[in-house]
């Protein structure tokens, strides 16, 4: 499995994971760099959709609703909270670029379950996490405590220069209620300046996944299983979209045994 996407141009859908092309059976994930006046539409078929304004403004429409224009940020490390839209599966959606605009297209499989609303930005609240050199923001959209999808879990990261996420190195590879849950990820990521990069490590426990990419802006990064840690070089600012999906909308993870010591002197009982 190609674990690192690079975009395919700088306009126009950028990235166009299916779960058929990831080799999994949840999460999908598209891109959209859009300019003024560019038109797009998709149907949702079998799929929920979460739209994300990474960045600038669009008019959407969806679900037979006019949304208006929605989105704010013109630059997403301005780390205000993203507009966003939720939309079932068995509907369409059209987007109409009002400023150069960011779209992110999140999917995974529908039940059904949820109207089609808004999800931001209003109910989303930068919140920080971690301590030290483990300090990072988060922008949860729509994370287990929202009951607003049937299968979607989706958040924004921010890492500070030289700091690090999604570590202490943890996993969430196996459907075993409630110690774990089988959660297939995406990470699209950005730097800042945009010419930075920043490393992931996607690796298990008995090595026989073990792989070092270093990102660029706009990369996608794919994680199937294992244990996934984000490292962001001095001078540059990580952002990243995190989507994730599996049978049970629930986030459970395990610590790498070899690294859970520092979660647990960050957080004594």
């Amino acid at each position: 499995m190609n674990l690192l996407r690079r975009p395919a141009g700088l306009t126009g859908k950028v990235h166009d994971i299916t779960a058929a092309d990831a080799g999994w059976g949840y999460v999908g994930f598209g891109l959209y760099r859009l300019q003024p006046g560019d038109h797009v539409a998709e149907v949702t078929g079998d799929r929920e959709v979460v739209l994300v304004l990474v960045e600038g403004h669009a008019r959407l429409t969806g679900a037979g609703q006019d949304w208006g224009v929605m989105g704010d940020r013109m630059d997403v490390f301005e780390k205000t909270p993203p507009h966003c839209l939720y939309l079932p599966d068995g509907t369409d959606w059209t987007a109409t670029a009002v400023t150069a605009c960011t779209l992110a297209v999140c999917t995974a499989p529908g039940k059904g379950g949820h109207a089609a609303r808004r999800l931001g930005p209003d109910g989303i609240a930068l919140a920080p996490r971690g301590t030290g050199a483990n300090t990072r923001h988060i922008n949860n959209i729509a994370m287990e405590a929202r009951d607003v999808a049937d299968s979607l879990l989706v958040t924004e990261v921010f890492t500070p220069a030289g700091n690090w996420s999604s570590y202490p190195s943890h996993r969430h590879d196996e459907d075993d209620y409630p110690r774990m849950t089988y959660l297939e990820e995406t990470y699209y990521h950005r730097l800042n300046p945009a010419q930075g990069f920043a490393i992931q490590r996607v690796y298990t426990e008995d090595g026989t996944l073990d792989e070092t990419m270093a990102v660029k802006n706009h990369d996608v990064t794919l994680v199937p299983r294992g244990h996934h840690p984000c490292g962001a070089p001095y001078g540059y600012d990580l952002y990243y979209l995190n989507v994730m999906a599996g049978p049970r909308r629930a986030w459970r993870f395990q610590n790498d045994p070899d690294h859970d010591w520092i979660y647990r002197r960050d957080n004594p009982a």
